[in-house]
């Protein structure tokens, strides 16, 4: 797909400096671009780049005037940066805008679907399941019974929807995520054998969350596991059955929260990070990557290490820890010449 120079400027409502007629079918780094590219400059530091880039069109500020000969065209913006976000994401838009119902697919009578959806080949739509407008479900997805996803979410190749699920309007599923499989739920009998405790919750996504791809989330045994409004998570991250995670927080990848764990709203967690489980972590709070919380945490704290600690106390601990081979060989020799002396 081409677009000139004219078409990106209408769509960022920017000024040309150039050729309006400036074709481009693709994207680059400003260092790499290459004829037919569109590229952008919003770090100064690239600034080098755009006297030799072989770019066809670039995205620059307003306040940028270029100082040598230039073999690229100019779209001239208020910021470079969010108005090469904002292309990206029209670019995206029409990549993923298709329609329609492949075959091979199964999709059950009893199932319900709104307008202009898509549904690829070898997916499985099940019984009594509810599909709003505008939703793309990619080749080879589950979906199963009595199932609900609102309107204009995505749900990419591979995923697996278990039944009873609820997905809000404008959420994205990446590519083998499951969601609602039985959370890990044994008891254990006499002879130290385990039975398996059935898990009959489900698991609710409210609207505009993102879920990274191979990420799994957890069925709650009664009730409903929920990921509030705005969550965003990262691949590989586990959420256990009966958790909840407020709106707006963010969670990185490889990070596990275990069952019946409440986080807050507009929380940021790093990766690798162990959240052990019945725990209420609050509001606006910062876990650092790899730490490990063991305890309840309040609104606002800022943790790092294993078990967490506050930031600054850590900081303040690894300066002692990085010279704790010369402080222990410090204390040794106190000792030999306080014994020597005695």
């Amino acid at each position: 797909m081409k677009f000139t120079a004219e078409q990106i400027a209408g769509i960022l409502e920017g000024e040309i400096v150039g050729n309006a007629n400036a074709e481009v079918s693709k994207l680059s780094k400003i260092e790499e671009g290459v004829e037919g590219s569109l590229t952008f400059l919003a770090n100064p530091k690239y600034t080098p780049y755009i006297y030799s880039t072989k770019a066809s069109i670039t995205i620059v500020n307003r306040a940028f005037n270029p100082e040598n000969n230039l073999n690229t065209t100019l779209i001239k913006v208020d910021d470079a940066y969010k108005s090469f976000s904002k292309l990206l994401e029209y670019y995206n838009v029409i990549k993923l805008n298709k329609i329609g119902i492949e075959e091979p697919s199964y999709i059950a009578n009893s199932a319900i679907y709104g307008d202009d959806i898509y549904i690829g080949a070898f997916s499985y739509i099940g019984e009594h399941v509810k599909i709003g407008d505008n939703v793309k479900i990619y080749p080879g997805a589950y979906i199963g019974d009595n199932v609900i996803i609102g309107d204009n979410s995505v749900i990419f190749s591979g995923v697996k929807v278990y039944s009873e699920t609820v997905i809000g309007n404008h959420c994205v599923l990446n590519a083998g995520c499951i969601i609602g499989a039985d959370g890990f739920g044994f008891a254990p009998g006499e002879n130290g054998e385990y039975s398996k405790v059935p898990q009959i919750g489900n698991v609710v996504l409210e609207d505009f969350v993102d879920i990274g791809a191979t990420t799994t989330i957890d069925r709650a045994t009664l009730g409903s596991t929920i990921i509030r409004k705005g969550v965003k998570l990262d691949n590989q991250i586990q959420i256990a059955h009966n958790v909840e995670v407020g709106k707006n927080t963010v969670i990185a990848a490889q990070t596990g929260v275990a069952g019946s764990t409440k986080i807050g709203e507009n929380c940021m967690i790093g990766g690798q990070v162990g959240i052990a489980g019945h725990l209420t972590i609050g509001n606006n709070v910062r876990i650092q990557a790899q730490s490990g919380i063991a305890r309840n945490v309040k609104d606002n704290e800022i943790l790092q290490g294993s078990p967490a600690i506050a930031l600054t106390d850590y900081n303040k601990a690894y300066v002692h820890f990085k010279n704790l081979t010369k402080i222990v060989k410090d204390i040794t020799d106190l000792e030999k010449k306080i014994n020597g002396n005695s």
